[in-house]
């Protein structure tokens, strides 16, 4: 598996583009705004899109691949998220007031879009390469995805808050690998942090220590402007972790 990185900001701005990972060449795992610096050809591989929830941070590219590209296939991309995600989705963005319901679009019998819920821990078999949603705490439903490929695994917690039941399934992952986590606020800004449901870098050292296996840690979701604040409180807070900043264009082979 190669999951390569489009976006990886809590913001935008300067070149910072939001969260949107491409695993291999057809699968994303959300599609913020990173999505568009792929060419046509890239789009055009893409046939899957994993959600983790349904914020614009981790969706926003959805309505635009598939306006871009729907009319030039011959199937749909397929949405796969939360029951509860996919709810939101058709109530609050493909309705036709924000966006065209491309799930009948040209028609329902061959639309442009089509969606696939999943479930909490259960495992979904791309051809090999198994994506299993994970327990995420966030302000709505949502979740994590732990990639295996069988040699190796990768596990991205999506936006989420103090999650015991992560690190329960975290520590029973013997390929564990990688570790992509997420910390949105310095931590000045811990009241926020807490009441939006994200980590600042005090509460990220404090779950970090439930983490039982090895693994690189890479630090995602930094606010544009804190950056540089946030970065050092974390070197500071979690440094027995070592935990890097999590790059765009950042590629991870597993």
């Amino acid at each position: 598996m190669k999951l390569r990185i489009l976006g990886c900001s809590g913001g935008i701005g300067g070149g910072l583009r939001t969260t949107s990972m491409l695993l291999d060449e057809d699968i994303l795992i959300d599609a913020g705004t990173g999505v568009g610096d792929l060419s046509f050809d890239e789009l055009m591989k893409i046939d899957h899109v994993f959600l983790t929830h349904s914020h614009l941070d981790h969706s926003s590219s959805i309505p635009f691949l598939v306006d871009t590209c729907g009319f030039f296939r011959d199937k749909p991309i397929t949405v796969h998220a939360l029951e509860e995600t996919i709810q939101i989705l058709r109530d609050h963005m493909f309705n036709w007031m924000l966006w065209p319901d491309f799930c009948v679009i040209p028609n329902a019998e061959k639309p442009f879009m089509r969606y696939e819920a999943f479930s909490l821990g259960k495992t979904v078999d791309m051809e090999g390469r198994k994506i299993t949603p994970l327990p995420a705490s966030h302000t709505v439903p949502a979740v994590g995805f732990h990639l295996d490929s069988g040699q190796g695994s990768l596990v991205f917690t999506g936006d989420t808050t103090v999650n015991d039941p992560l690190w329960e399934i975290v520590n029973r992952i013997g390929n564990l690998r990688y570790l992509i986590i997420e910390t949105a606020f310095c931590n000045r800004e811990k009241e926020l942090a807490i009441a939006a449901m994200h980590f600042c870098p005090s509460m990220l050292a404090e779950e970090l220590e439930k983490l039982k296996r090895p693994a690189e840690i890479y630090v995602t979701h930094l606010k544009p402007g804190e950056v540089e604040v946030t970065m050092k409180e974390i070197e500071r807070d979690a440094a027995e972790f070592n935990p890097c900043m999590l790059r765009n264009g950042q590629v991870f082979q597993f």
